[in-house]
């Protein structure tokens, strides 16, 4: 009998070709080459098309990282007392239903059933008790041992099945950990968690090795914050310095590198993450939800109008993103990031370029920052690329930011929103990490004189004035 679907494969590389050929010229890589790029505009690239309600329920429903512990451990662990899963996205069906919108329940081919950790646990947040899809989880908390938990679940396994699996996840996790503690509370070590992924990789085949195959990343990881997904449907490439090119599906599944041994695991996963994509594109930022100074908002407008919009584009009905990357000397903001992401990472853009990631996507970071669209901004403080400016208030005068700080708590712990200043509100404390009394204390300071924390640069609100400023943050929340 004919074989129908080999014609179909040709034609669907053959498409892919043609999309990828469509990207506008002037990058200096291309998928399968290393590059570096320029700072300035980045050329757009059509994106594979895909079916936004699928991908909203593989998102929720099915795996994209395929270990973890076994669900009868992860019961043990968890207890009657913690029971209550807590806000949920609708759409959550079977096992998942019951369990923390940040974890999904998945079958392994073995049989056994785990629980896996999922893009919502850093890509969706609560606010105001409402769970916001595509906001970044600015409580993220990567300070504590991952090694304590997984090993503790290994004393609740049965079974040869279940130890098997658990092994799996947990090799992975030692092997990781190291690279993936942050100094403090809030922001992401997730560049530095997929570069020492890679390093134990084998990028032809994706064959895991419990030892390095290369060198591996420094294991300080320099903070990053969690971009809203929603910005996904403007932007022409992905992270902070413009690094990621070319078909997004393949960035956003680089996380699944933990689990995913071989390319055809890869290329399964790929099938569906198209949709996935597809669901991200269709997100809209979160409406401010309290009151707003229409006028003064109007007069925001106008100051916007001629501060900003060369950079972060425009947002009436026929609005327009710049997308561009704005060289370090002008945004003057942290520079290690971007270093780290053009002169310190070689292997890995090699790694990458010669992996089944780099066929339809390639690398070419740049020596600046992405000027972001700001649809939503309200909701995404902390500000910059590595969270270190808690208020919108504070980025607009930069000589009034805190060097030493903390998020602000209310009596039941959660976190407290700043209406006037538009952020979180917080602690300026008038010490950094060395004066905090016990480790806990000290994950919760922002020290900005760490590498990589530093809260300088994107100055250009100092030379409005007072009054100026304030009508230009009540614009912002209309965004």
């Amino acid at each position: 009998m004919r074989n129908r679907s080999a014609p179909l494969r040709v034609l669907g590389a053959l498409i892919l070709v043609l999309l990828l050929d469509g990207c506008d010229s002037g990058d200096p890589a291309k998928p399968g080459t290393v590059g570096k790029a320029e700072v300035g505009p980045i050329p757009a690239c059509p994106q594979r098309p895909g079916d936004p309600a699928k991908g909203y329920d593989a998102l929720l429903n099915r795996a994209a990282v395929t270990c973890g512990p076994p669900y009868s451990a992860y019961v043990k662990a968890r207890g009657e007392a913690q029971r209550d899963p807590g806000p949920q996205p609708p759409g959550r069906t079977g096992r998942n239903a019951d369990l923390p919108y940040g974890l999904t329940a998945h079958l392994a081919p073995s049989g056994v059933e785990l629980v896996t950790t999922n893009c919502l646990s850093c890509h969706a947040a609560a606010f105001e008790g409402q769970l916001i899809m595509g906001l970044g989880n600015a409580f993220l908390d990567l300070t504590r041992d991952p090694l304590l938990a997984v090993e503790s679940a290994g004393a609740l396994v049965k079974g040869a099945p279940e130890t098997a699996e658990w092994r799996r996840w947990a090799d992975r996790i030692e092997a990781i950990a190291d690279y993936m503690l942050t100094d403090t509370l809030g922001v992401s070590s997730a560049r530095n968690l997929t570069l020492a992924l890679m390093a134990h990789r084998d990028p032809a085949t994706l064959v895991w090795s419990d030892r390095p195959l290369m060198d591996p990343p420094p294991r300080h990881p320099l903070p990053v914050g969690v971009p809203p997904w929603w910005n996904m449907r403007k932007k022409h490439a992905l992270f902070y310095n413009g690094e990621g090119r070319g078909d997004q599906v393949r960035y956003l599944m680089l996380t699944s590198t933990i689990c995913t041994d071989s390319v055809e695991e890869a290329r399964a996963m790929d099938s569906w993450f198209v949709d996935v994509r597809a669901y991200l594109a269709t997100l809209e930022p979160p409406r401010y939800p309290y009151a707003i100074d229409q006028a003064q908002a109007n007069r925001g407008h106008s100051l916007f109008q001629a501060n900003c919009k060369t950079c972060h584009g425009t947002y009436e009905d026929d609005w327009r993103y710049p997308n561009k990357v704005v060289a370090l000397g002008k945004v003057g903001t942290d520079p290690e990031l971007a270093r780290a992401g053009y002169s310190d990472s070689e292997r890995f853009l090699h790694w990458f370029q010669g992996s089944f990631y780099g066929e339809l996507a390639y690398a070419a970071p740049a020596v600046g920052y992405v000027a972001p669209p700001l649809d939503g901004v309200w909701a995404t403080a902390p500000y910059l690329h590595n969270d270190s400016v808690p208020t919108l208030a504070d980025l607009l005068e930069s000589p009034k930011r805190p060097i030493f700080w903390e998020f602000a708590r209310a009596q039941d712990r959660s976190p407290v929103y700043d209406q006037e200043r538009v952020g979180w509100r917080y602690h300026r404390l008038r010490e950094g990490k060395s004066g905090a009394m016990s480790w806990e204390a000290r994950n919760r300071v922002y020290d900005t004189n760490q590498k990589g924390y530093g809260n300088r640069g994107h100055d250009f609100g100092d030379a409005l004035e007072a009054e100026e400023r304030r009508a230009l943050l009540e614009y912002l929340k209309t965004l």
